[in-house]
């Protein structure tokens, strides 16, 4: 899987809503061999799947709360529609936001048909 999850790993999933795609949450369940956990579960996670819409309200406001149960050295995959698809979210603005969240961008890939992947990390210090 080009997202690199890897098995045992626990994946945290924000902002789901029914336009989210539902192959690539089967491929990641599939491929950890976990469920994906909902926020406040607890559980602290190796990353975290945001799913984000251009109307969703404050990227780094969630980006923030993405981190919070994230364990060191995990990653953030945000989720955004594809340019072109309804709630694109524009790349500086997804730049800004993890940037004063205090995570860097580094790859985006596309994960699905509607949708692509930025991961996102915190800075090695």
């Amino acid at each position: 899987m080009k997202l690199g999850f890897r098995p045992g790993q626990v994946v945290q999933e924000l902002g789901w809503d029914e336009d989210c795609d539902d192959d690539l949450r089967i491929d990641i369940e599939d491929t950890t061999g976990n469920e994906l956990i909902d926020q406040g579960s607890g559980e602290v996670a190796d990353v975290v799947l945001q799913w984000w819409r251009d109307d969703d309200g404050d990227l780094t406001d969630a980006l923030v709360d993405a981190i919070t149960e994230l364990a060191p050295g995990g990653v953030v995959w945000l989720l955004t529609p594809k340019v072109g698809r309804e709630g694109q979210v524009d790349p500086s603005d997804i730049a800004d936001a993890a940037l004063t969240a205090g995570l860097s961008t580094t790859t985006t890939v596309s994960v699905a048909e509607d949708w692509s992947g930025t991961k996102l990390v915190a800075p090695r210090s």
